[in-house]
């Protein structure tokens, strides 16, 4: 990492509250550029449009998806906004950039019946993780929360006489979200068991504030999560015609409440979304669902 991206995430970090988890995910995707400058030998300073476009179709090239490259150049852009602010350089060519999408976005889903087999199906395990994994699944599910504030929940953060939890979201914004009382049952049945026997494993005691642990009794990271989910539907046998992933359920948590009548502006609030906008995208996906059932029922 050379100094002005050093400058920059600690900017991210002092000024906007950016937390750990999107630190992260900015430095991949500075380092990804820089990579591609170096081996391009280009002019740092001087990043054309063109230069951008080269870049755009190298990442594509890569097999990046349309969202990756969206996100990696909005993290330019606004990499490129501190460094002209600030007079490390003159130019700012990422501003305007725009990828006109090629594949479909709407997020996928698991529908009423796919997630009820899943979590019937896990829960019908007799690994040591089943109790873990299960607790996971159910609060994700029932919550609709991300990957990263999965991850850094704590023990503390959980009230059960109300079943909801305290969520520190992005930018350090806090939020209350319900769970539902199968969540609960399965979180205390994994804290009373397979928790105590990992808590045990590790000797650091910041570790043992966190909710979700590994093996090694340590805090979960994003890429463990992802894994549990890799491994979940290895040990359950169950396949969808997509990626399954963390963010999978939070799309179905979504989906699932604005198909049953619930407002806009509560899926909102309990998504932790800044913009009404984010959201309004889970209206097109129940539009694709409508769609789909008129297909296939509306006689020909």
């Amino acid at each position: 990492m050379n100094l002005l991206e050093e400058k920059f995430l600690e900017h991210l970090k002092l000024n906007l509250n950016f937390s750990n988890y999107t630190l992260i995910a900015y430095k991949h995707d500075i380092d990804v550029f820089y990579d591609f400058v170096n081996e391009k030998d280009l002019d740092f300073e001087n990043f054309s449009r063109t230069n951008i476009r080269d870049f755009i179709k190298y990442r594509l090239d890569k097999k990046d998806s349309i969202r990756t490259v969206k996100r990696r150049i909005s993290a330019l852009n606004k990499f490129y906004e501190y460094l002209v602010k600030n007079n490390y350089i003159q130019t700012n060519n990422f501003v305007g950039i725009r990828l006109k999408s090629r594949e479909n976005t709407l997020p996928n889903i698991l529908f009423e019946s796919q997630i009820n087999r899943l979590l019937d199906e896990n829960n019908k395990r007799t690994d040591f993780y089943k109790e873990r994994d299960q607790a996971i699944l159910e609060l994700m599910f029932s919550s609709g929360i991300r990957c990263s504030e999965t991850i850094n929940l704590k023990l503390t953060d959980v009230n059960f006489s109300l079943n909801v939890a305290l969520i520190n979201g992005k930018r350090n914004k806090q939020r209350y979200v319900p769970f539902s009382p199968n969540a609960k049952q399965a979180l205390i049945s994994y804290i009373e068991n397979t928790r105590k026997v990992l808590m045990n494993k590790s000797p650091n005691y910041e570790d043992k504030k966190y909710l979700f642990l590994n093996k090694n009794g340590s805090k979960l990271s994003a890429r463990g999560l992802e894994y549990i989910f890799k491994t979940i539907t290895l040990k359950t046998g169950i396949s969808f015609d997509f990626s399954f992933h963390p963010h999978s359920l939070r799309h179905t948590f979504a989906t699932h409440l604005l198909n049953n009548g619930a407002d806009i502006k509560t899926i909102q609030e309990l998504l932790g979304h800044s913009s009404l906008n984010t959201t309004q995208i889970y209206t097109h996906v129940s539009l694709e669902k409508l769609k789909e059932d008129y297909n296939k029922y509306f006689p020909k």
